[in-house]
């Protein structure tokens, strides 16, 4: 009679689907927080050296175009959820899901390959990011203390390692759905370190007293060196915005009515607003303080000297966002590679056991062997990886142009036009397919600006 009663009630409140049984508790604000986790993290770090390498009129056009390509994604691939109605039809639980039975078995063995090596490569963005922050603490109390002249050098070895130890604990979170408080903290951390970097530039430009900075921006020794460099700006604002890769995984937390699709087209719209506002003003105000000498990491390349507590809160809070953040873009690999492993070996106790610990005053621990190696091993390759490129900005824009065409663009078009039975040459899909097209050509020159621009540090 009492699990009538809480099914019946689970129901009522809409946290129970029919369809599947999974218990669905998502909002509008816990996805607006899942998003914001998920997109401003360490890409909104390097805006103002992507503005101080376009220029005046190309950077801040360049963050509103992305913007307007992200949500236009988001947009076309919220529908791709449920297949073939968007309302009604069968949940596609992940990005994976949605290709494969819109595309086909070889469109999705490409796109899971694409999406879980990104998946890895923020990851270890996230390790390097993490260590520069924790090394800027120290170098900020040094700076502080001795001088902005004194030579405050410190490694990242120890602070990414460090970081590892905290993800090795942190990714036995089952999944995604046990994961909302996660994420409200570090959207809230966010928004802090954002506001910050904000107000500091902002602060710096009163200052000074005038507003620097050139219609072109920062000169370069030739013409190729200016387009290597703006090259990678581009493909640093493409890592700072998508978040189409676990857009469906997000989706799938959602409670319904209302529709899903509905929710998520809604929740993108206030979340990409939000975040554009503060990319604005993060990369604007950052180059209008510092000009031709804007660092790489506004708020560890110490433009900022004091107060030197702020930035030291700053970079704690990036800390304790991009613990969230980190988790945001590993749990889709976690939950994708342990149920390939149940599938393959359903009888092994190693993979499919689960050991129940109870602690005091601590509610039941659920424990699996494979889990635990598995994400474990997981969390110190993508630290390993971090120690050998440990570069900020090439890494970034790498990530930025692999990501971008494929997963945010291409594979939502042609989901899309096969949800909507689109025909070819009709009016929508001309404008679709030179949108996807000139996404491409977008993705291609932020690669090769990239690529030159990690070769050449790892070189010097």
């Amino acid at each position: 009679m009492n699990m009538e009663v809480d099914h019946s009630l689970e129901q009522a409140n809409g946290s129970c689907d029919d369809d599947d049984g999974q218990i669905r508790t998502g909002t509008l604000w816990t996805c607006v927080a899942h998003i914001i986790t998920a997109v401003i993290g360490a890409g909104v770090l390097s805006l103002a050296w992507s503005t101080s390498q376009l220029g005046w009129i190309a950077g801040p056009v360049a963050l509103l175009c992305f913007a307007i390509i992200t949500y236009v994604s988001a947009f076309l691939l919220a529908d791709c959820y449920r297949s073939p109605d968007p309302i009604k039809g069968t949940r596609n639980r992940t990005y994976i899901d949605a290709v494969r039975l819109n595309l086909g078995k070889i469109h999705a063995w490409f796109c899971g390959l694409l999406q879980n090596l990104s998946f890895y490569g923020t990851a270890i963005a996230y390790v390097i990011t993490t260590s520069t922050c924790m090394r800027a603490i120290q170098k900020s109390n040094c700076y502080h203390r001795e001088g902005h002249d004194a030579p405050c050098a410190y490694g990242n070895t120890i602070y990414m390692l460090l970081f590892g130890a905290v993800q090795i604990v942190v990714s036995q979170i089952p999944d995604f759905h046990n994961m909302e408080w996660l994420s409200v903290i570090a959207a809230i951390m966010s928004f802090t370190y954002s506001f910050i970097g904000f107000g500091l530039g902002f602060a710096k430009v009163i200052e000074n007293g005038t507003i620097k900075g050139s219609l072109t921006g920062v000169p370069a020794a030739n013409t190729a060196d200016k387009l290597w460099l703006a090259f990678q700006a581009l493909g640093d604002i493409a890592f700072a915005y998508p978040y189409s890769m676990i857009l469906l995984e997000i989706q799938d937390t959602l409670k319904s009515p209302p529709p899903e699709n509905k929710t998520m087209k809604k929740a993108s719209m206030l979340a990409i607003f939000m975040i554009t506002f503060f990319y604005l003003c993060c990369g604007c105000f950052g180059y209008a303080a510092f000009g031709n000498d804007t660092p790489g990491n506004i708020l560890t390349g110490f433009g900022f000297y004091e107060p030197y507590w702020l930035v030291d809160f700053a970079n704690a809070c990036i800390v304790l966002h991009l613990v969230g953040g980190y988790q945001m873009y590993s749990q889709p690999v976690f939950a994708v590679s342990e149920r390939w492993f149940t599938q393959k070996y359903p009888n092994s106790v190693f993979v499919n056991k689960f050991f129940t610990f109870k602690l005091p005053s601590l509610p039941p621990l659920k424990v699996n062997l494979f889990r635990i190696c598995f994400r474990t091993a997981y969390v110190v390759s993508t630290t390993a990886i971090a120690m050998v490129f440990p570069y900020f900005n090439q890494v970034l824009g790498v990530l930025g142009a692999l990501n971008f065409w494929p997963l945010a663009i291409y594979f939502p078009v042609e989901m899309y036009f096969v949800q909507k039975k689109i025909s070819r040459w009709t009016r929508k899909w001309i404008v679709l397919r030179t949108f996807s097209i000139f996404c491409l050509f977008i993705t291609i020159i932020c690669l090769i600006g990239s690529i030159e621009g990690l070769i050449s540090a790892k070189l010097g």
